[in-house]
């Protein structure tokens, strides 16, 4: 049985930067430390970070006054940040830059007097933080279905904007007959799309022409993204789960399998990729075939607020740094030596 293991998979930017924040804050602030709503959609990142001390709530309600709060990486309404101020917390914002993206473009597709239709699933945190931008001026449309029966009539000007974890093939449908309907809807910027989410599918279909049988997708079932993953196989032929962990693997899924494929969605940590990847080699799966779509090498910074709170808790931190970026720009710009022979 041949082993094939996509990439890019797992961690995108986004999810990198978040967990960091996570991690860093324990190092800076004394516990505990609170986190609104899962940091990231994994069991596993979830229940690593409560094992280190860290208390995940629902609601900043349940915060108590004046402590440390992080947001999640899915974003969040404005509401959330007044009921930060108004119960004096130290918030952190852990929210993805490409959904802070969105949440401008609203406000600024707002003042230009358009109407918002937002492509995305109910019920998922960044949609509920998007809606939350703009009550009552932002219409959600989640698949084709509703995209029939949708009634937009009233607006003259009509903008489409995405939840960032949905692909190009996940909203073209939806858009094609949002346009037959309504053909002064204006598309969305191509840049919304998160590049991970299509990386990710994309490494699915490479996988799919590679002549794969089966796909097995590494991810929580309340990761959208990774639920997709399994979909884009389907649509092309190929069997597949989403499993959380190789524990979830049932022995006659591999029955007459010569070809598996592994993925993961932008929220599952490298170390259960590999430990699926482990367990098919132990029932019988050979030498491990990476394929490769496209390198990423996109980074986000950690909030501004995180980074003050970091050199305020350990001064040095700064200086030491400092050091090291002038000494790093001196032996860069100092001629090199003649090599020794």
């Amino acid at each position: 049985m041949r082993v094939l293991l996509a990439n890019p998979r797992g961690f995108c930017a986004g999810v990198d930067r978040a967990i960091k924040v996570v991690d860093l804050a324990l190092d800076v602030f004394d516990p505990p430390i609170y986190v609104r709503r899962e940091i990231v959609h994994n069991s596993h990142v979830v229940g690593d970070f409560r094992e280190k001390g860290v208390i995940f709530v629902d609601e900043l309600d349940e915060v108590p006054n004046g402590a440390v709060a992080i947001l999640s990486a899915h974003g969040v309404a404005p509401a959330v940040f007044e009921q930060a101020r108004a119960r004096s917390l130290r918030l952190i914002d852990a929210t993805c830059p490409l959904v802070t993206k969105v949440h401008l473009e609203v406000h600024r597709f707002l003042r230009q007097g358009f109407h918002i239709v937002l492509i995305g699933h109910e019920g998922h945190d960044e949609v509920i933080g998007t809606m939350g931008e703009a009550p009552g001026r932002i219409t959600l449309v989640e698949n084709e279905t509703q995209a029939r029966s949708v009634d937009l009539s009233r607006h003259e000007k009509l903008m489409v904007l995405t939840q960032t974890t949905l692909g190009v093939d996940d909203t073209r449908g939806v858009i094609e007959l949002l346009l037959s309907r309504y053909p002064h809807l204006q598309l969305p910027p191509t840049d919304d799309v998160c590049y991970a989410t299509q990386n990710r599918q994309d490494a699915v279909k490479e996988l799919a022409e590679r002549g794969i049988d089966f796909l097995l997708v590494v991810g929580s079932k309340n990761s959208s993204n990774a639920a997709r993953l399994v979909e884009v196989g389907a649509a092309r032929g190929v069997r597949g789960f989403l499993i959380d962990g190789p524990d979830q693997i049932q022995n006659n899924w591999l029955d007459g399998v010569t070809a598996v494929g592994v993925t993961a969605g932008a929220s599952t940590p490298e170390h259960v990729v590999r430990s699926v990847v482990a367990f098919l080699q132990s029932r019988g799966g050979g030498g491990v075939e990476t394929v490769t779509t496209i390198e990423e090498s996109t980074v986000f910074q950690v909030p501004v607020e995180l980074r003050v709170a970091m050199e305020s808790r350990n001064p040095k931190r700064k200086k030491t740094e400092t050091k090291n970026q002038n000494t790093h720009s001196r032996a860069a710009a100092a001629p090199r030596s003649a090599p020794r022979r």
